[in-house]
């Protein structure tokens, strides 16, 4: 499966942001996992965010909870990020992540858990 990110942007201090993420191949939407990373310069990726198929749950790192919400659209081959309350912290390059099957909140949070990746969107948050 190919994986198309969008959305980013330079936002100011407690903006709003929603990304996109279109996939395109692969079979079947549906029975994809999907998720979200970020990665700041010098640091390590992090897990933002996942959705599991039907039924479906989702899970978030500590980071974004309460902030960050995501979402799928199995019709429109897509799933959303919207990000809230955005602080310069949130700064980072993006990546939509799909894995097919299912997901636990354990494999969510590992980058070697997910087989597809986008190429990052940028999200710059100013102080």
């Amino acid at each position: 499966v190919q994986l198309q990110a969008s959305g980013g942007g330079l936002v100011q201090t407690g903006d709003s942001l929603r990304l996109s993420c279109a996939a395109s191949g692969g079979g079947s939407f549906s029975y994809y996992a999907l998720g979200w990373f970020r990665q700041a310069p010098h640091k390590e990726r992090e897990f933002v965010a996942a959705i599991t198929r039907i039924p479906i749950s989702s899970f978030y790192g500590d980071s974004v909870k309460g902030r960050f919400a995501i979402s799928r659209d199995d019709a429109m081959n897509t799933v959303n990020l919207q990000m809230n309350s955005l602080k310069p912290e949130d700064t980072a390059v993006y990546y939509c992540a799909a894995v097919f099957g299912g997901l636990t909140s354990a494999g969510a949070s590992r980058a070697d858990t997910w087989h597809y990746w986008g190429q990052g969107t940028q999200v710059t948050v100013s102080s």
